[in-house]
C-alpha cells in the first residue's frame, strides 16, 4: 500500500555499532544510533558463485576506491552499465520481519540493517494483511514514500549531476544527448516493498499456528525476482529465528552483480519494449563483456575464480533473450538464477500479465454482457463499453478505483492493481503507481479517501457497500465492473461546447466512432493467436500514444495551441488541408543540410469527417484527462526532452537551427530538418496518396534518418508487429527514380544499423526484389558517417 509514512534518514552506524546491534535477537532492531540508506555491498560477477560476505568484510571492501582516474577517463568513452560496479546504491535497502502475536497483534520483530521508520505498528499491519491465517502463504506489495528532506537532497544531487554532464560534454556521439536526459525522467520517489506471509500450523501455539512475514525494501521495480530468496530465508527463520538470517539474506541480495547490463537510451528502450526479437541489441551485451575482459586482462578488476561446480562453462555469456538480463544470487552457497528486465517500462512494478487481466473481464463481457451506468468519461462506447476500455478511461480521468478480490489471495489483487497501472501508462504516461495501493484494508480507509484518484486493491466485501468511497468498483472473481451511483458527472467544458455547436458535424456512420471496439477486437485476436505478453503490451502502448496525439490535435482545434507537442518555428503556422498537413508536395526551400522540410504533425485520420467524428466522441475523455496528474507529468516529460533537444545543435528546435538559415559555418553541426516520423508513417499507412504526394515523404524520411539515433526513432514508430518498414519499402516501386534511390539509400542505412538489420531481414520477397532492382539501377546515396 502506498503510504505517506516517511522513511527514516539518519547517519549510518559504524562497524563496531553494527556488531553490538546484532547481539539482540529479540524484539525490533533498535539502537541509540540512527540509520540511513545502507551502503552497497560488493557484487559478485554474474556468471560465478561467490561466498557470502559478512557486513564487516563487505564494508571493508567497499572502502577501497575503485581503480584510479585513468580507468574512469577510459570508461567515460565506452558503453556504460545500468548498475556499475562502483555504484554505491544497494539493490535492497532494508529487510523486515514481523509476526502475529495473539495478545499484541501484528508486531515488528526486526528491521535490518537499520530502522526504516519509527512507526512499527503501521509497518507490521501492512506486512500482515487480513485473513492470512486462512492460507499457508501469501504475497503482498506495498509502497513507502520518501520524506521531503530526502526529496530535496535528491533534487540537489540531480542538479549537480546535470552540471557535471554539461561541463564534461564533448559532443562526440549522439548517444550522449540521449543519455543526458535519463536522470531527468525519474519515476515516483517510492520504495517498493515485497512481502511474504507464511503460516505454519503448530499445536503448541496459542492459536494453533504461527504466522510470520518477511519483506524486502528496494528502489528497483523488478522486486519480483526476490521471491525465491524470500521463501528460503523465511523458511530458515522459522527453523532458526535469528537476525543473522536477515543479515545473510541482505548480503546475498546486494552481492548480485548487474554490472554487465548495458545502459540503454530512451529510444533503445522503446524499441526493445515494442518488439519481441530475442537478440535485439545483443551487440551491446557483447561490448560490455569485451570491456570487462579488457579490464580484467589489464588487472584493473579483481574477481573470484571460476565456479568449481561448472569449470568448463564460459565465464561470461550473452543472454538468450536481451529483454532479460540473466544473473545469479548465491544464498547459503546455493546459486539461484534470476532474470532482470533490461528495459522496464514506466509505471511497471513487479511481475504481472496484461493478458490475464484482459481475459478476466473479456469472457463475462462476451458471454453475458451487462450494461453499465452511463458516464461521459467512462462509457465512451455506450452502456456496453468493453470493461478494459472503461478501466483505461477511469485511470486516465483520475477516478477512484477499487479492485475487490473477495476470498482471493491479496497477492492476486495486488497484481491486478499493478497491471492496471501499467495498462493505463503504456510506458508513455506516469503518475499512477505513486497513488496506487496494491493492497489495503478497512483500517486504512481514512488515509485512502484523502488520496484523489487512488487505485486500491482490497479483499473485504464491505467496500462494495459504500459507493461513496469509490467511482469504479472492479469485482475480480466475477469479472464485472460497477460505476458508482455517487460519481460526479462530467462537467460541461469548452471542448464539448465547441463540438456541439459545429453546424456541419458529420453524422455517425457506424457504432464505433472512437475505434475502441475495433481495438479490443484486435487485442483479443492477438491473444487467441498467442502473440505473447510483449506484443499485447506494445499494442496498449500504441493505444495510449494515439490518445496523447489525439489530445494534442484536440487542443489545437479547440484552444488554438497545445502543450502536448514541441514544434519548431516552421510548424507554427497551420497549413491548410486534411489533418493539418498539406496534401500537395512540399515547396519549402532547401535547408543548409540539403533536405526539404516536410510540414505536418500529430495524429492522422483518413478523412476530415473521421477526424471531427472521433474527436467529438472522445471530447469528454480528453477534457477529463486534461486536469489530471498524468497530463501534467506528460507535459513535464515533454519539456525535459525538449530541453535536451535545444542543447543539441543538430535538432530542428534548437536556437542554432532556427538561426541557421543556410549561413552557418562549415565547422558548425548542420541542423537536420524537422520531421514528425509518427505523422509521416501514419500518412503512408492511412491515406491514399498519389505518387506526387508520396514522393516528398520518402525523400524527407531518407534525408532525416541518417544517424544511429534517427534510425532508432524510425524503428520505434514502426514495430514489427505492425508491418515494420513495409510501407517505407513501397518507395522502392515509386515511379520517380530519385524517390527509388532515396528509399534504397534509407534501407541501406537501416540494413547496416545494429537494430535495423532485423527490420530489413523481415521485409518480404516483394520488397527485397524491389531493393535489388533499385540497387541495380545505380549507385545509391552514401551511408551515414557514423555506421
Amino acid at each position: 500500500m502506498a503510504t505517506t509514512m516517511p522513511i527514516r534518514s539518519q547517519p549510518f552506524p559504524s562497524i563496531s555499532e553494527r556488531r553490538s546491534s546484532l547481539s539482540s535477537a529479540q524484539g525490533s532492531h533498535r539502537s541509540s544510533n540512527s540509520f540511513s540508506r545502507p551502503r552497497r555491498h560488493s557484487k559478485a560477477p554474474s556468471q560465478h558463485s561467490a561466498n557470502i560476505r559478512s557486513p564487516i568484510g563487505s564494508l571493508r571492501s567497499q572502502a577501497q576506491p575503485y581503480p584510479g582516474n585513468d580507468l574512469r577517463q577510459k570508461r567515460s568513452q565506452r558503453l556504460k552499465s545500468q548498475y556499475p560496479l562502483e555504484d554505491s546504491e544497494p539493490h535492497v535497502e532494508y529487510i523486515l520481519l514481523a509476526s502475529f502475536d495473539i495478545d499484541r497483534g501484528p508486531t515488528m520483530e526486526h528491521q535490518f540493517p537499520g530502522i526504516i521508520s519509527p512507526d512499527e505498528n503501521l509497518l507490521a499491519e501492512l506486512m500482515l494483511p487480513d485473513q492470512t491465517h486462512m492460507r499457508t502463504q501469501d504475497w503482498t506489495i506495498f509502497f513507502l514514500h520518501k520524506n521531503s528532506g530526502e526529496d530535496q537532497e535528491q533534487e540537489e544531487a540531480k542538479k549537480q549531476r546535470q552540471k557535471a554532464k554539461e561541463s564534461a560534454k564533448d559532443g562526440d556521439s549522439d548517444h550522449e544527448d540521449e543519455d543526458s536526459d535519463e536522470d531527468d525522467l525519474e519515476g515516483p520517489s517510492l520504495m517498493y516493498v515485497l512481502n511474504l506471509v507464511y503460516t505454519k500450523h503448530d499445536p503448541n501455539e496459542k492459536r494453533g499456528a504461527k504466522t510470520q512475514a518477511m519483506a524486502i525494501c528496494t528502489r528497483h521495480s523488478f522486486l519480483h525476482i526476490y521471491k525465491p530468496l524470500l521463501l528460503l530465508a523465511l523458511h530458515n527463520y522459522f527453523e532458526n529465528p535469528s537476525q543473522h538470517i536477515l543479515e545473510n539474506l541482505y548480503n546475498s541480495l546486494n552481492a548480485m552483480d548487474l554490472s554487465l547490463m548495458p545502459q540503454l537510451t530512451r529510444l533503445e528502450r522503446q524499441v526493445l519494449q515494442a518488439n519481441d526479437v530475442r537478440d535485439l541489441f545483443v551487440e551491446k551485451f557483447e561490448t560490455m563483456i569485451e570491456q570487462r575482459l579488457e579490464d580484467e586482462a589489464a588487472g584493473l578488476l579483481s574477481h573470484p575464480p571460476a565456479s568449481p561446480d561448472r569449470p568448463n562453462q564460459t565465464k561470461y555469456s550473452t543472454p538468450r533473450d536481451t529483454h532479460e538480463f540473466e544473473s545469479r544470487i548465491v544464498y547459503n552457497d546455493i546459486p539461484i538464477p534470476v532474470k532482470i528486465p533490461t528495459a522496464p517500462s514506466a509505471e511497471t512494478v513487479g511481475d504481472f500479465s496484461l493478458i490475464q487481466l484482459v481475459q478476466t473481464f473479456n469472457t463475462p463481457h462476451v458471454t453475458q454482457p451487462q450494461p453499465l451506468a452511463l458516464h461521459a468519461h467512462l462509457t465512451t462506447a455506450g452502456a456496453f463499453t468493453h470493461p478494459i476500455v472503461v478501466l483505461i478511461n477511469a485511470m486516465l480521468t483520475q477516478k477512484r478505483i477499487i479492485f475487490l478480490g473477495h476470498q482471493r489471495p491479496s497477492g492476486e489483487v495486488a497484481e491486478a492493481v499493478l497491471a492496471a497501472c501499467a495498462l493505463a501508462s503504456g510506458g508513455v504516461l506516469r503518475g499512477f503507481t505513486k497513488y496506487a495501493f496494491p493492497y489495503t484494508d478497512l483500517s486504512k480507509i481514512d488515509e485512502l479517501l484523502n488520496v484523489p484518484g487512488y487505485i486500491a486493491g482490497v479483499t473485504n466485501p464491505a467496500f462494495s457497500y459504500h459507493p461513496e468511497w469509490w467511482d469504479l468498483l472492479i469485482d475480480l472473481p466475477a469479472g464485472r465492473m460497477k460505476i458508482s451511483s455517487s460519481i460526479a458527472p462530467a462537467p460541461t467544458t469548452e471542448g464539448s461546447t465547441f463540438f456541439s455547436q459545429q453546424p456541419n458535424l458529420p453524422k455517425e456512420t457506424g457504432t464505433d466512432p472512437t475505434g475502441d471496439v475495433a481495438f479490443m477486437d484486435d487485442i483479443m485476436t492477438s491473444i487467441e493467436h498467442r502473440q505473447g505478453e510483449q506484443i499485447i503490451r506494445s499494442k496498449f502502448r500504441s493505444y495510449i500514444s494515439k490518445f496523447t496525439r489525439m489530445a494534442a490535435r484536440f487542443e489545437e482545434t479547440v484552444y488554438g495551441a497545445s502543450s502536448l507537442t514541441v514544434l519548431p518555428p516552421t510548424e507554427i503556422e497551420k497549413p491548410n488541408g486534411v489533418n493539418g498537413a498539406s496534401r500537395k508536395p512540399s515547396t519549402t526551400t532547401t535547408s543548409a543540410g540539403g533536405a526539404k522540410p516536410l510540414k505536418g504533425h500529430g495524429y492522422v485520420w483518413p478523412t476530415e469527417d473521421a477526424k471531427v467524428r472521433e474527436l467529438a466522441a472522445t471530447t469528454a475523455k480528453i477534457e477529463g484527462w486534461r486536469s489530471t496528474r498524468s497530463y501534467y507529468a506528460f507535459i513535464q516529460d515533454l519539456a525535459t526532452l525538449s530541453q535536451a533537444q535545444i542543447r543539441d545543435p543538430t535538432s530542428p528546435i534548437s536556437p542554432q537551427s532556427a538561426n541557421a538559415n543556410g549561413t552557418t559555418a562549415a565547422t558548425t553541426p548542420q541542423p537536420r530538418p524537422y520531421l514528425d516520423i509518427s505523422h509521416t508513417l501514419s500518412r503512408l499507412r492511412t491515406l491514399r496518396l498519389t505518387p506526387a504526394e508520396a514522393a516528398p515523404i520518402y525523400l524527407a524520411l531518407s534525408s532525416y534518418c541518417t544517424s544511429y539515433t534517427t534510425i532508432l526513432e524510425l524503428l520505434s514508430h514502426a514495430p514489427l508487429s505492425e508491418a515494420g518498414l513495409f510501407h517505407v519499402s513501397l518507395g522502392l516501386w515509386h515511379e520517380n527514380r530519385d524517390v527509388r534511390a532515396a528509399t534504397t539509400a534509407l534501407l541501406e542505412r537501416v540494413k547496416g544499423h545494429p537494430a535495423g538489420r532485423i527490420w530489413f531481414s523481415r521485409l518480404g520477397g516483394f520488397a527485397r526484389m524491389g531493393f535489388g532492382r533499385a540497387v541495380g539501377e545505380g549507385q545509391p546515396e552514401g551511408r551515414t558517417s557514423d555506421e
